[in-house]
């Protein structure tokens, strides 16, 4: 269970469908406790006004599994499909090629940033092979295993006094989901502002 206390979505907004799957061999046969799951919830509850209703999946490290989950999602009208673990080069790591194989479009700016952000902390970020991609009208990204990076890496690096010091990707991923034909998300700005050109921004409600 979540211990943050999230806030309350903007029935306003539209609502999205967002496909989660933490995918490790471990933790989906029980071994140890999913910490992936719940970190994507909270962290996309305190981002988004938008409602959300989140298809979750916990699988393990098998590159066919891992495509048909994310076709099945794709296929149930998930916007956004956020993956977790699987993304470093150990032999059982198949996520990013899992990825690739639904995909119509790469986005491998996701990835890139990715990378940067993370090799502010650790030498070894540059072992990591996240990719995003684009299959319909979703997008697919993969980010790190570990709570403590899906949250760098979503919402980047700020100074102590709160100033933006590096964007995360998921600044870029409203305006992607509308350049896809995907719903309207609006983010809460003093956690994570999203950019759009002022051209695609609606008028304030």
């Amino acid at each position: 269970m979540s211990e943050i206390s999230l806030p309350t979505p903007d029935a306003r907004c539209d609502t999205i469908r967002v496909g989660i799957v933490s995918i490790s061999d471990r933790a989906s046969s029980g071994t140890y406790e999913d910490k992936g799951l719940p970190a994507l919830r909270d962290w996309l509850g305190q981002a988004l006004l938008n409602p959300i209703e989140y298809q979750a999946r916990l699988i393990p490290d098998d590159q066919a599994t891992i495509s048909q989950t994310l076709i099945e999602l794709v296929d149930a009208g998930c916007a956004l499909v956020l993956t977790t673990g699987g993304t470093g080069p150990a032999l059982r790591d198949v996520t990013p090629e899992a990825t690739l194989a639904v995909a119509d479009k790469e986005m491998p700016g996701f990835g890139e940033q990715m990378r940067q952000i993370s090799l502010r902390f650790v030498p070894t970020a540059i072992l990591s092979r996240q990719v995003a991609v684009i299959r319909g009208q979703s997008l697919i990204i993969n980010l790190p295993g570990q709570p403590k990076s899906i949250q760098e890496t979503l919402g980047g690096l700020k100074d102590p006094q709160g100033q933006q010091l590096v964007d995360g990707i998921f600044a870029a991923v409203p305006y992607c989901i509308d350049l896809i034909g995907g719903p309207y998300m609006e983010t809460r700005d003093a956690f994570c502002k999203g950019w759009r050109p002022k051209t695609a921004v609606r008028p304030a409600r």
